[in-house]
């Protein structure tokens, strides 16, 4: 009973009123701002481009092209435009691109040498989003379309053997894992995969800094107001005083993790899904994610590959990541106590920083198990990585080295939790810090 009523006063003083709003808003912020992403992203997609055009050359050939590029969706706004200062084009015309078609463009074409096609865009910042809407690119090949279409036909090309020669193959995509395979590409299961394999690791990194900021600050502010030195005299044990700690910031992780995990997951699936559907071209589109049979097709071939993580999975991955914020606490109780004032544990937090801040920047970029076996053994002997690395492991096959993780941070998350223990059975919790070059808070000066 002493145990639950503790750990309903750690609670209280966790979960307040100001943690829930800041975590409803961080999530609605986050949903807001994939769903932001997915809808300019649709919209900036969509196969109707839209581009001045400037037609210096203006022949007949050049007439049939732009006719042809407004049959294929294309609308070519004409702007008349004069000299070569294309800073100033832009500026009096009022544009952010043109593209524009040279004098003597036509003649370049009926001496078989490759004339010259100007394109003009402007930059204003280096963010993806920024420049989106920039479709230069896109109709530029539109334009050479048309002119490989038009040159066929003027050598006597049907639109027929036209399409036959523009792509005179199908190709079947089969990827293998391990000994199963599957007739689908290595670029759409990555595509299907990625979002699963971020989430996490992104999670993980956010939780691992705010449990360990959270409780070096709670121990931080019981020495100060001497809150700790009174609970400590009380009559219940110390152990029971650590796990309710323990336990309530646990508690407060993992509901801090839901809200993170459906605000990212958004972000994720409706932001970042939709900008590596805009650079996959129409028909990878069409054929891959086009439909909703397609979508289901390319799932049951994720799980015919074994790719596909079952609910005993997703468990074993949210078992590890409790372990992984146990191992955290443990750790911040015994940094926190080190520490007099909250400003200190600011400073304190930056090892434990560090020891996330490594797997979590390798797992973005590449796969720990690809690693040299040095490099690898020194990276795994983090705890962390173990859990950055969980869901790909148990898609993969690399079950040994999963559970073998998971049995190396229970062994870490003993040992910490001894020496948390032992240092909350002693009195040197009370006595023992690093002043940092300041003058210890938690004991009176002589007046």
């Amino acid at each position: 009973m002493k145990f639950i009523n503790l750990l309903k006063k750690e609670l209280k003083e966790l979960i307040n009123a100001q943690m829930i709003i800041s975590l409803v808003v961080v999530m609605f912020l986050l949903m807001a701002v994939g769903n932001i992403m997915s809808s300019t992203i649709d919209e900036v997609s969509k196969t109707e481009y839209k581009i001045s055009l400037d037609d210096r050359d203006n022949t007949d050939f050049t007439k049939s092209i732009i006719s042809k590029m407004k049959e294929n969706g294309t609308v070519a706004t004409p702007v008349d435009t004069q000299g070569d200062d294309y800073a100033a084009i832009l500026k009096d015309n009022n544009l952010d691109s043109i593209i524009i078609i040279p004098q003597g463009f036509t003649e370049a074409i009926d001496s078989k040498k490759k004339p010259q096609l100007i394109t003009v865009s402007r930059m204003e910042s280096a963010a993806m989003m920024s420049n989106v809407n920039n479709h230069v690119s896109d109709v530029t090949d539109v334009i050479r379309g048309c002119i490989y279409e038009e040159l066929s036909q003027r050598a006597g090309i049907t639109q027929e053997e036209l399409e036959y020669m523009s792509s005179p193959v199908n190709i079947s995509d089969n990827t293998v894992v391990d000994d199963k395979s599957a007739n689908i590409s290595v670029e759409t299961i990555m595509n299907s995969v990625m979002m699963k394999n971020q989430i996490l690791p992104i999670i993980v990194f956010v939780l691992i800094m705010m449990v360990s900021q959270t409780i070096m600050s709670a121990i931080a502010n019981e020495k100060i107001d001497k809150t700790l030195e009174t609970l400590l005299s009380a009559p219940v044990s110390r152990s029971s005083i650590i796990r309710a700690k323990m336990l309530a910031a646990a508690i407060v992780a993992m509901i801090n993790a839901v809200f993170y995990m459906v605000g990212f997951s958004t972000l994720m699936s409706k932001g970042m899904g939709s900008t590596i559907n805009t650079s996959m071209n129409v028909e990878e589109i069409a054929g891959n994610i086009g439909s909703v049979g397609d979508i289901v097709s390319t799932e049951s071939k994720l799980s015919q590959l074994g790719l596909s993580l079952s609910v005993t999975d997703y468990l074993l991955v949210g078992l590890q990541l409790f372990i992984t914020i146990m191992i955290c606490l443990s750790v911040s109780i015994i940094l926190g106590a080190l520490v007099n004032d909250v400003k200190s544990s600011q400073t304190m937090i930056m090892p434990l920083m560090m020891l996330a801040m490594i797997p979590y920047m390798i797992s973005i970029f590449a796969d720990v198990n690809s690693l040299p076996t040095a490099l690898k053994i020194l990276v795994y002997a983090i705890p962390f990585t173990h859990t950055f690395s969980a869901m790909s492991n148990l898609m993969f096959g690399h079950d040994i080295i999963f559970f073998a993780g998971l049995a190396y941070q229970i062994v870490v998350l003993a040992v910490c939790m001894f020496f948390s223990l032992r240092l909350f059975n002693s009195d040197k919790i009370l006595t023992i810090s690093l002043k940092f070059g300041k003058k210890d808070k938690t004991t009176n000066s002589d007046t």
